[in-house]
């Protein structure tokens, strides 16, 4: 059974920076595709980042310059190094695994806070 958990989450000032990461287990083969998406209080869930498994990557614009998506394919592991945080990053931040057939698997989620 695939397994998605997220860490990293917290409480940051404007303009500081935090780094979540995730780990995926329970798959024979390797994700495809990892990456997270977000989902700010009265929103719909976006895409922030992805990467698939040969290191092509997708941001959203909000984040572009500000947000780098990294992962590590041997151990199912990504992670997203966030600088110059804004009050609007502050979201639910969603972890994802996605293999090359079937839908997404998800993690709980991690909550970010960017305020004074």
């Amino acid at each position: 059974q695939v397994q998605v958990v997220e860490s990293g989450g917290g409480l940051v000032q404007p303009g500081g920076s935090l780094r979540l990461s995730c780990a995926a287990s329970g798959s024979d083969v390797g994700f495809w595709s990892m990456g997270w998406y977000r989902q700010a209080p009265g929103k719909q869930r976006e895409m922030v980042a992805r990467m698939t498994r040969r290191g092509v990557t997708n941001y959203a614009d909000s984040v572009k310059s500000r947000f780098t998506i990294s992962r590590d394919n041997a151990k199912n592991l990504v992670f997203l190094q966030m600088n110059s945080l804004k009050p609007e990053d502050t979201a639910v931040y969603y972890c994802y695994a996605e293999l090359l057939v079937g839908d997404p698997y998800w993690g709980k989620g991690t909550l970010v806070t960017v305020s004074s």
